[in-house]
């Protein structure tokens, strides 16, 4: 038996026997996404190309989850976990299904290009959606928790691979990714950029990292020394794969002009350790290697890791052998998958604001008007990089299921989505207004969905906003979508607001006249049912936000200026204006109190203790975030940042104890050079249901509980 067939050896001998059998045109044409078929050898051709961001992607039915903005508002990390258990689980049931009939095309694999744990650092990027927000931390744990789950936790194979991406400093402009170098102190680069691809490689063992497009501080992400050899394999000890993202490598001599022809490019980048090109460059290796640019060995090393990868997901060994080959395609779209993809929804809704109409009284509603571009839009239920639902239920199929009987509900688009009129043959704009403030005069409540949907804001080329190139070039919201909010509002009639985007909003209309506000991000297939029940009242809402809702978007710093600190500061950590909404912030339709906070040292760790008790009269769930400051601020440290998040389900007046241990990593600081420099001094630490910021307290009458280690 050959050797690489010994399943009783280990994956990276079994592949370095594998690649020894090649010849180099052969290793050659493994290096690129559409990997040859070997027959002489077995292998069967191989499409690395997957996607899977919230749920299987663009191979026909999958589970449908919320958008990955909306995972992350659920502040949970199991929640993560099983969105990736159930994606990997699908993974599975399609690529067996698609084999066993010869389908191994784009989009048929197991290597899942996700998750996306870049930093939302502005709210215009286009595809800041596709991310976990602005924290590193909570990046770092949902990320971790994501990879887990659709890796599995085999001892020996892996249910699908996934891929942390973009590595590194890759937050837009999307019109100028090709061409752009981001610009980034050591110290930023190490306690912003970073933070969550050295969690998903030390921690999540996460098992491709993919490269950016752009530069960073003047190397390109896919032929950076700095970021793929020395950050990446030698101190993190990475020991996967890295993918260039799809047709990066042309960059580095079209774009960013670093090299001047193909061989050289595909040189810089596989000599810098990027072992597999999502294009077709790579099959330029034969040339470099003739030009004395790139040796065999670095193309037999990078080939190496690629099959090493392959073994790992048990494709060279008896379907017997590996338990996810049993996985059938029943187990796709399962219907407790479904079920949990609207209770992720549910758990991902955030309530901004809520005078007391909320939840809706039953008993008093005759008539409802649902109004506005997105209730009825399955676009906006779906964000970008989504798969195919078997059903969708939009917000208005929702509230339509949810209706007391005998009453009415009235629909009205009100605008189109982003132009002046809905009809191409319309004489004049504002064709749908009268009949949406007609539907709102006379209701008992009027529910307005408005918001963007991925064909506003998303990635270079695969929208529709020709101005931005997918960012969005402010954050009002587009076309006459706030005179329609207008419209209805000045009827009088109560008015509640529910925003589907995948971004912050200028929201300020809705704050200041709307009886109640809900953002509800991208909230997947079943989303609009479960907006319902947030209405009804047939849970208690407890989603948070992972991005800040800036008051303007006038106050943002150049979108091209990568300091945290620019122009009065980036994201909660280091912003010094006073937010419309704040990170971390939702209400619920109960109460939670803080009792017994401790926090004491322990060497050089922190444990700290609280008690969280639901004070109100129905059950819910509290997001308890726990939040630290130094107090020796010649660090130039953030404001506070967020070190611990747990999600507590509480029965009204339960309680339940929780601990949070901070190690040294939790209190280190970075210092000018990017060294991290372990802080012994005094930290306030503060715990509560959101940050201990002054806007958080005016919001939920509360204040996060302090208290000061010395």
């Amino acid at each position: 038996m050959e050797r690489y067939l010994d399943t009783s050896l280990d994956f990276i001998t079994r592949a370095e026997d594998l690649v020894s059998r090649m010849t180099l045109e052969e290793k050659i044409h493994q290096t690129v996404h559409t990997a040859a078929a070997i027959r002489r050898l077995g292998i069967p051709a191989y499409n690395w190309w997957n996607e899977g961001l919230h749920g299987v992607a663009r191979a026909g039915v999958a589970t449908v989850f919320p958008q990955a903005i909306g995972l992350a508002a659920t502040f949970d990390d199991e929640t993560l976990r099983i969105v990736g258990d159930i994606t990997g689980t699908e993974a599975r049931a399609k690529y067996n299904a698609n084999s066993a009939h010869g389908d191994r095309d784009i989009y048929k694999g197991l290597t899942f290009w996700s998750p996306n744990v870049n930093i939302f650092r502005d709210p215009r990027w286009g595809r800041g959606h596709e991310t976990y927000g602005e924290d590193p931390y909570l990046t770092s744990r949902l990320g971790v928790a994501f990879i887990k789950g659709i890796q599995g936790n085999h001892p020996k194979y892996l249910k699908a691979a996934a891929c942390a991406k973009h590595f590194a400093v890759h937050s837009g402009p999307e019109s100028l990714r090709h061409e752009f170098d981001a610009l980034v102190s050591p110290k930023e680069l190490r306690e912003t950029y970073l933070p969550a691809f050295k969690s998903c490689v030390e921690e999540g063992r996460v098992e491709a990292v993919m490269g950016a497009y752009n530069r960073v501080n003047g190397q390109p992400c896919c032929g950076s020394e700095e970021l793929l050899v020395k950050i990446l394999r030698r101190e993190w000890r990475f020991d996967g794969h890295v993918v260039s993202d799809c047709w990066a490598i042309k960059d580095f001599h079209e774009g960013h002009r670093v090299t001047v022809t193909v061989p050289e490019s595909v040189a810089l980048a596989i000599n810098s350790e990027c072992d597999l090109n999502c294009g077709n460059l790579y099959l330029h290796l034969m040339i470099a290697c003739q030009e004395g640019l790139v040796t065999e060995g670095t193309i037999t090393r990078a080939v190496v890791r690629l099959m090493t990868t392959r073994m790992r997901l048990g494709l060279f060994d008896p379907p017997e052998d590996v338990p996810f080959s049993a996985i059938g395609y029943l187990e796709n779209d399962a219907p407790a998958h479904s079920a949990f993809s609207e209770e992720a929804a549910r758990r991902g809704l955030v309530l901004l604001k809520n005078d007391g109409l909320l939840p809706l009284k039953r008993e008093s509603l005759r008539t409802i008007a649902v109004i506005g571009p997105n209730a009825d839009s399955r676009a906006a239920l779906q964000g970008n990089y989504y798969g195919t639902a078997s059903q969708y239920i939009t917000v208005l199929d929702g509230i339509r299921g949810a209706m007391p009987e005998g009453s009415r509900l009235l629909y009205a688009q009100g605008c189109h989505l982003y132009m002046d009129r809905d009809s191409e043959l319309s004489q004049y704009a504002g064709d749908r207004l009268a009949e949406a403030a007609e539907a709102a005069s006379l209701a008992d409540i009027a529910v307005v969905c408005v918001g963007l949907d991925a064909d506003l804001e998303g990635e270079e080329g695969d929208t529709s906003n020709a101005y931005s190139s997918g960012d969005k070039p402010d954050l009002r919201l587009p076309g006459l979508q706030e005179e329609l909010l207008k419209r209805a509002l000045d009827t009088g009639t109560p008015v509640i607001v529910v925003n589907l985007s995948g971004s912050a909003m200028d929201l300020r209309l809705a704050d200041q006249r709307a009886a109640a506000v809900v953002q509800a991000f991208y909230p997947g297939a079943r989303g609009g049912k479960a907006v319902a029940g947030l209405l009804f009242g047939a849970y208690s809402p407890c989603g948070r936000l992972p991005v800040t809702f800036y008051q303007t978007g006038e106050e943002l710093p150049d979108m091209c200026d990568y300091s945290m600190y620019a122009g009065g500061g980036r994201t909660y950590r280091f912003m010094s204006n006073e937010p419309l909404y704040p990170f971390g912030y939702g209400l619920s339709y109960t109460a939670f109190a803080y009792e017994n906070v401790t926090a004491c040292r322990a060497g050089d760790e922190i444990k700290v203790g609280a008690q969280v008790r639901n004070t109100g009269a129905r059950a819910g769930r509290e997001i308890v975030q726990l939040y630290i400051r130094h107090a020796d601020r010649r660090w130039d440290v953030p404001n506070h940042a967020l070190k611990g998040v747990r999600a507590v389900d509480l029965r009204p007046g339960e309680a339940k104890c929780l601990s949070f241990t901070l190690d040294r990593d939790a209190l280190s600081v970075f210092d000018g050079n990017g060294n991290a420099v372990y802080d012994a001094g005094a930290i306030e630490i503060f715990v509560g249901g959101g940050q201990p910021d002054a806007r958080t307290a005016v919001l939920t009458g509360k204040t996060a509980v302090r208290v000061i280690v010395e």
